[in-house]
């Protein structure tokens, strides 16, 4: 483990982030203590081009609100952990909920968890969940991902053009050292033809506690099918669905007046 370092992240708030060696990979984290420790901790699981500093204070003002403890991190090619040395593969997502994250909660010392996934983030908390059904307490799951459909591929189609030609590339470099290996590592695997057939519906079969769903009415990235399937599937698990108006693909930033407290109060309600 490297020394904690003070970064000064663009939101401007200062954190304390601690690098961790995790499947052989040098990962960001931060940790941020609980003031009630009774509560299981939560793990946050960033979006496909997220990291640590773009869930900016969000993991703040969820611990405050629930008084867990939280665990972030950047995964590997994101934010400011090491960065990507090859294309990803279809099983990318399949890797980090089965082998990295078990490996992750055991360096923290965590048993059972509370998952706050988003996009390709929740999408590897379902996995998880589905694979080790008794280590998870609750899921929340913002815009999950468990098959792949044409609105998907054509919105990252057309991130790929933003990035390209548009002020995208800059605005992302401020939270990623890597930009281009994090954007491209992405968007090809996403555009790739082999990950057409990507489908994860069996792991929300395989839950076994009580879930989040929150889906923008106007995500450009997916639609209400995906959060119906898991609702669907997940027989033998409570499930609470929170479709936004006016909102996009990241309920958290787009109408945080109304996720960031569903979301707290689900939480809390799970103990």
């Amino acid at each position: 483990m490297h020394e904690p370092r003070a970064d000064a992240h663009p939101d401007g708030a200062e954190r304390t982030t601690v690098d961790r060696a995790i499947a052989g990979r040098r990962l960001e984290t931060i940790w941020i203590p609980p003031r009630e420790p009774r509560r299981s901790p939560l793990v946050f699981l960033h979006e496909g081009l997220g990291s640590i500093g773009l869930w900016k204070r969000v993991p703040e003002e969820i611990a405050a609100l629930t008084g867990c403890g939280v665990l972030v991190y950047s995964r590997y090619g994101n934010g400011y952990s090491e960065a990507l040395h090859e294309a990803r593969a279809p099983a990318f997502m399949h890797d980090e909920a089965l082998t990295v994250l078990p490996e992750l909660l055991e360096a923290f010392g965590l048993g059972k968890v509370t998952l706050v996934g988003h996009s390709d983030g929740a999408s590897i908390a379902l996995i998880y969940a589905g694979s080790y059904p008794e280590r998870v307490r609750g899921l929340v799951l913002e815009a999950p991902h468990v098959f792949v459909e044409d609105l998907s591929v054509r919105s990252i189609a057309q991130a790929k053009v933003a990035y390209e030609t548009t002020g995208l590339r800059a605005k992302l470099a401020r939270y990623h050292a890597d930009v281009d290996g994090t954007f491209f590592g992405w968007n090809d695997i996403w555009l790739h033809p082999a990950f057409r057939t990507w489908n994860i519906e069996t792991y929300a079969g395989g839950l076994r506690c009580p879930s989040l769903l929150l889906q923008g009415a106007c995500d450009e990235y997916g639609t209400a099918a995906q959060i119906d399937a898991i609702r669907r599937l997940a027989v033998d698990a409570p499930v609470d669905t929170l479709v936004l108006a006016r909102c996009g693909h990241s309920p958290h930033r787009d109408r945080p007046g109304l996720a960031l407290p569903a979301m707290a109060a689900f939480i809390r309600n799970l103990e």
